[in-house]
């Protein structure tokens, strides 16, 4: 471990500036002895729990390393936790000799903390309040005061918005941004925003990229915003006191890229999941789960030859909004971009109260490809009479970049915060009513937080989708374009895991 977080501080002091067409090149140079090609049940063999299991322990002690900042075990970006990530992943595929070339590619992204808030509306505390992910913090970092203000409409233009100066700007959710809405309060001159949710529940989401004008934004939950409303449309007055401690701030940070010698280089299957965490914990099962599962994965495929190029990515910053596969993919030249055939998601592989999931994704509404991929995980998931249920596509994790550059993509997924019904009980077991990861971005998502059985068998079936296109994309579409329907970004309602509308 001491020699894994040694070497990526000395790759971060030499700021190591690689792209994929400037990709350093690890171990012995010459073609290595020819391997057999890979074999899917074979590959699928060697994945264990034991394995994971193990890597997994180590992960948890790279997350200790943010302790001394956070005061807890976290792997977000730009703590000593995600530095050991990187260190880690990187050192473990060095180890693999000259079988991958790999490269780092930096980029700058934006992190947000929040130490601190409280919203109380009239004499009322609700329960239901949550600080914004990005937002700035209140004045100084210390309490303001004023009165609620209804923002007429959905808050989108800023005609919707009359003289705020001094007050709190209370604005429906729906159609624009959250960001879009604490920006145009901000030049209103609001203290702070609070948007309200139009649909049952609470509210919590992201003001994305930062703005100058964003003000401290709470998300509310419908029920409690209710009577807020009510008072204020009677005209009724209240008085709001807002209190955030928040630091927003501009970092650089890595996604590693591992892609094997051998193989087409220009037919590259493509598979990814996110090296990071969120600041409130150790982030085992999400994504520490994937991200280890592709460590695996491709430790073992170093066994094997493989006709078609196969390239493994770690992101960073996904919490943040999938700034780092967002980067990955915008930059990606058009020439570039056409070698990746198609892009497959691995995001929280173990969740304790698993659901086998399927990103539901049609060659009609998305680029052409991610349909195979789609009935590739259900064919898998027949053959061993597993049940399985499919989920939207709807911009949560690392896919929605590729997607957008027209790369077909997909993925499996075994559930977050959602919340397990009877019907699924019955299918995967577990407890109906509780969440699929009932520690999902908390503290408690640490080694105890991983259903071993579905993880391993998520892993094997991680394997066999390398070792299926690392052997032939027959049948599978060919790219011919790099754009896709605009249908997608009319209904994507998130862009990682927080809401941005």
């Amino acid at each position: 471990m001491a020699a894994a977080i040694t070497l990526l501080g000395t790759a971060a002091s030499l700021q190591i500036p690689l792209t994929l067409e400037d990709q350093v090149h690890l171990g012995a140079v010459g073609t290595p002895a020819r391997r057999p090609l890979v074999n899917t049940e074979a590959l699928q063999d060697s994945i264990s729990a034991d394995n994971l299991l193990a890597r997994a322990m180590d992960l948890y002690e790279i997350a200790k390393l943010g302790e001394d900042e956070y005061n807890h075990p976290t792997r977000v970006i730009g703590s000593d936790g995600h530095l050991g990530t990187l260190s880690y992943i990187y050192a473990t595929l060095a180890e693999l000799g000259d079988y991958y070339s790999l490269s780092n590619q930096t980029f700058p992204a934006v992190m947000g903390k929040v130490t601190e808030y409280r919203l109380v509306v009239g004499d009322e505390v609700p329960r239901s309040a949550r600080a914004m992910s990005l937002t700035p913090p209140t004045s100084h970092k210390e309490p303001v005061r004023g009165d609620l203000v209804l923002v007429s409409n959905l808050g989108c233009e800023p005609k919707d918005y009359s003289d705020l100066k001094g007050k709190v700007a209370f604005i429906s959710r729906g159609v624009c941004p959250f960001g879009t809405k604490s920006e145009l309060a901000g030049k209103a001159g609001a203290i702070a925003a609070v948007i309200y949710n139009n649909e049952k529940g609470s509210l919590s989401g992201t003001l994305g990229s930062p703005s100058k004008y964003h003000v401290a934004t709470f998300g509310l939950s419908a029920e409690e915003a209710a009577p807020f409303i009510e008072k204020l449309q009677k005209g009724q007055d209240i008085d709001v006191i807002a209190y955030m401690d928040a630091d927003v701030k501009s970092i650089k940070t890595d996604n590693i890229i591992a892609q094997t010698i051998e193989g087409d280089p220009d037919n590259c299957v493509m598979l990814g999941g996110h090296s990071d965490s969120v600041e409130e914990g150790p982030g085992i099962n999400d994504d520490g789960t994937g991200s280890l599962s592709l460590l695996e994965v491709a430790k073992q495929l170093t066994e094997y030859s493989v006709n078609n190029c196969v390239r493994f990515a770690w992101w960073a910053a996904e919490e943040e909004g999938l700034l780092g596969s967002d980067h990955y993919a915008a930059h990606l030249s058009p020439e570039e971009n056409l070698k990746v055939r198609l892009f497959m998601d691995y995001d929280m592989m173990a969740s304790p109260n698993f659901a086998y999931q399927i990103y539901n994704a049609t060659n009609d509404l998305f680029p052409a490809g991610s349909e195979e991929l789609r009935d590739l995980y259900v064919d898998w998931y027949d053959s061993h009479g597993l049940n399985y249920t499919f989920i939207p596509f709807d911009g949560r994790s690392d896919y929605d970049g590729f997607i957008r550059a027209g790369i077909p993509a997909g993925g499996i997924a075994t559930g977050a915060e959602g919340v397990k019904t009877e019907e699924q009980q019955a299918m995967f077991g577990g407890n109906a009513g509780d969440w699929f990861d009932p520690c999902y971005h908390q503290l408690c998502d640490d080694v105890s937080n991983v259903n071993l059985t579905a993880w391993e068998l998520n892993t094997k079936l991680i394997a066999h989708s390398v070792a299926t296109y690392a052997t032939s994309f027959k049948g599978f579409p060919e790219r011919a374009s790099t754009t896709t329907a605009k249908v997608y970004d009319q209904t994507t309602r998130y862009h990682g895991p927080n809401l941005i509308v």
